[in-house]
Formats: structure tokens, sequence, C-alpha cells
């Protein structure tokens, strides 16, 4: 594989990594990014490109773990504080609840995703769906949020988020922004919201990757292992570098600014795209 489309690798990984955390969308930004200007899918194919926009995201993840490891710990039993776990009331279930409607329906649509979303039009238009998901978010949501921490959150209110999660697995939605803007709406404060998606992001990602994975194999190749494992790598270092500021600058600044910038996004691109 020649060192330019390694460069392709590092370059979707960079932009996986600094955009996985904020609501912006990083699938969305990575089918921009590729389609308009790197065209891996010319050297990968279709459905190996589209797998590798999902499996970079296990970089992201692993920076997650990395970072939340003593929160994901106690939740297997693993970790546990002045010998009582981390989490008193938050647990496995409360996860496995909220990532329960996002695998169904993910699982069920798996091919129309694949086959018709993602494209730079469709991800314009989710781009800007999610954005006034956000603005609607900080606009309704309670002024003094009731839930502000993630030992308050029951698990009717953790399958409510779940359903608002679904709306991600349209690329260009975010993950983030539709789960962190449905705990809003609910009553979590920004923060613990952005915890409860991190949270969940872990299992979802990691059977997103294998399912496409193992849905895309006889598409894939080790010709391409080299592609993958740069991604990964430039895809883990990035986003560790910028997980802790996004969870620091959430409840500070809110959803709107992310929303403003997803709006400014769609309509540059389109501009590109009609001229």
């Amino acid at each position: 594989m020649e060192i330019i489309e390694l460069l392709k690798a590092l370059i979707l990984g960079f932009v996986e990594g600094m955009t996985e955390f904020a609501p912006v969308s990083s699938t969305g930004h990575m089918i921009i990014v590729d389609d308009m200007w790197l065209k891996t899918e010319e050297f990968l194919g279709k459905y190996p490109a589209n797998t590798f926009k999902i499996v970079v995201q296990l970089g992201s993840i692993l920076a997650v773990v990395v970072v939340m490891w003593k929160r994901l710990f106690s939740l297997i039993g693993l970790y546990k504080i002045d010998g009582q776990p981390m989490m008193k009331r938050f647990n496995l279930l409360h996860v496995i609840v909220g990532m329960l409607p996002a695998t169904i329906v993910g699982f069920a649509l798996k091919d129309f995703i694949d086959d018709n979303l993602f494209g730079v039009v469709t991800v314009i238009i989710a781009l800007v769906a999610g954005a006034f998901l956000m603005l609607a978010a900080d606009k309704f949501g309670p002024k003094n949020p009731p839930i502000t921490s993630l030992d308050q959150l029951t698990y009717g209110l953790a399958f409510k988020v779940g359903l608002v999660q679904c709306l991600s697995l349209w690329p260009g939605f975010s993950r983030s922004g539709a789960t962190i803007s449905g705990g809003v709406l609910f009553g979590m404060n920004h923060k613990t919201a952005a915890d409860f998606t991190f949270i969940m992001a872990v299992p979802i990602m990691a059977g997103a990757s294998l399912v496409s994975v193992l849905k895309n194999w006889e598409h894939l190749s080790m010709d391409y292992l080299n592609f993958y494992i740069v991604g990964f790598i430039s895809s883990f270092v990035f986003a560790l570098l910028s997980i802790k500021f996004f969870l620091a600058l959430i409840n500070k600044v809110k959803l709107k600014p992310f929303a403003y910038y997803r709006i400014g996004l769609a309509i540059i691109i389109a501009i590109i795209l009609l001229v």
C-alpha cells in the first residue's frame, strides 16, 4: 500500500478522533472529507470504505476506555472505591437498556444504511436535522436539570434516551448529539448526558464494528490491513487529546455552538457541491 494511501488513513483517523466526542458527527465528517477529497472508495471499494469508517471509531472508543476506565470497570465489578461499587445505582443494566433500541434498529436497517445513507447529501440533511434537535434540547430542556449524576438515572430514562439514540444510525446525525440532546430534554444536565453517551458508545461501537466486518468480510482483504491499523492508531491518539477537553466544555457551552457549527458546515458543503 502506497504512502499516500496510508496518509489518507491518518487524516481520516484524525477527523474521527477530533470529532467523535463533539456532537457534530464523526462519521458525517469522515464521509464529507473522504467523498469530496480523499476518495478512498476508489482503491478500497465501497463496502470496505464504509466498514473502515465504522471500524476506525474503535480507536476513539479505546480512548474512552482509557479515560473512563474506573467507571467502566465498576460496571462489571472489577473496580471498587473503599470497598463499595463506584456507582451505587448506575449499573450495567442501564447501559444494556439504553443501547437496546439502537442495536435492534441498527441490525434491522444495516443494509439500507450501507446502501443509501453513506453519502454527502444525506449527511448534509442529517447535520441540519441534528442541529435543530440540539437547539430544541437547549431551549426546552429544564433550566435546572434534576439529574446531575448517573446515580440518578432510571431504567425508563435510559430506555427513552436509547430511543433518541436511534436517530444517530443516520450518518451525520451524531450519536453524541442525539443522545446528549435526548438526555437534556429528559432532565439530565449536559455533563451527565455526555457521560452516559460515552459509556454506551463502548459496546455499541464494538458491536457495530464486528457486524460491519462480518457482513462485508468477502469484500475485505489483508491488503487493507495497514490502512485500517493506521486509521485506528490515529483515531485513538487524537481522541485521547480531545475527550477530556470536550467533557470539561460541554456543561459550560451547552449544545448551541455545536448546532450552529453543523448548520454552517452544511451550508458550506452544499455551496461547494453546487458550484
